[in-house]
């Protein structure tokens, strides 16, 4: 399992129709990504956890993933050996002022670029849904561009793909169709609010038991066996997620981001770091530095 955080480079959209994963790949993985994502789900099962809450994965799911938000996916082969899907990633920033055109979808893209979403996710597409068709056209389309008109395409589509997505996720807020799946899970999701409001402190597996009124070895049961990953392996990853965001958006010191997510050992932290980015805090720190699209 890896930390998979979705750096932009000169590609300023990230895009994949349908695509495949097969024979138990990726079968348990932690994103954020730096922008917006939004995902349709075409066939597999599973679970995501988002926010603390848990979701079931499963076709016709539509999730919109916010900036650095981060997502637990689980996924399940053993019903059905295919996870498809479709997805668009992109830097909102660069994209905005082609929304300012229109103050009411304006409205919608800033909410879910910023906003408190009440939920990621919703369900019950079918492959007849225009969503479904404008990954496809899109798709179809890219084959024709050229450097000219390729902002220009891209933009377009994400224009239009929010334009039909907005009244369906009003309508879903409206009505209330999908709440997270809290009958099973819901002492794991106890878990991780309170990893949520701990990781930045040394993690002591006794007070987190102690906090719920659980033994440490049923809680460390609990949550592995409903996540796929230990306690201390999903803290290391939260923190090390925070600490992209300190790096990206801040000049704060190493050795003080170090300290804000709860490892005063900054050796140990660079390590970590270097285990799940590949690179060291530093060098990680420099090359969003050059990155053309950033996030401000």
């Amino acid at each position: 399992m890896r930390y998979d955080l979705y750096k932009f480079n000169e590609n300023i959209l990230h895009f994949g129709y349908r695509r495949t994963s097969i024979n138990n790949e990726h079968m348990e993985t932690f994103h954020s990504h730096l922008g917006i994502e939004l995902l349709l789900i075409h066939q597999g099962s599973g679970t995501m956890i988002v926010n603390n809450r848990s979701y079931e994965i499963k076709p016709g799911m539509f999730c919109i993933f916010q900036p650095y938000q981060l997502h637990h996916l689980r996924l399940n082969y053993s019903n059905n050996p295919c996870f498809e899907r479709s997805l668009a990633i992109f830097e909102p920033a660069m994209f905005e002022p082609y929304f300012e055109k229109w103050p009411v979808l304006y409205a919608f893209f800033r909410h879910i670029y910023v906003g408190k979403l009440s939920s990621p996710c919703f369900y019950d597409l079918d492959e007849q849904h225009i969503l479904v068709h404008l990954f496809k056209s899109f798709q179809e389309q890219m084959s024709q561009w050229d450097e000219s008109n390729r902002l220009e395409e891209i933009s377009l589509f994400l224009v239009n793909l929010l334009h039909h997505l907005k009244p369906l996720w009003t309508e879903f807020v409206v009505n209330s169709k999908v709440s997270p799946t809290e009958r099973k899970n819901h002492q794991v999701e106890r878990i991780l609010g309170w990893i949520e409001k701990n990781y930045h402190v040394p993690f002591r597996l006794d007070e987190l038991a102690q906090s719920l009124h659980l033994s440490s070895y049923h809680l460390s049961h609990l949550f592995k066996e409903a996540t796929g990953v230990s306690i201390s392996q999903y803290i290391a990853t939260r923190r090390i997620h925070q600490s992209v965001r300190l790096l990206t958006t801040t000049t704060k010191p190493i050795s003080l981001i170090a300290e804000e997510i709860g490892l005063i050992n900054v050796s140990y932290f660079c390590k970590l770091f270097k285990e799940q980015m590949d690179v060291t805090p530093h060098q990680y720190r420099k090359r969003w530095v050059n990155h053309p699209f950033r996030l401000e």
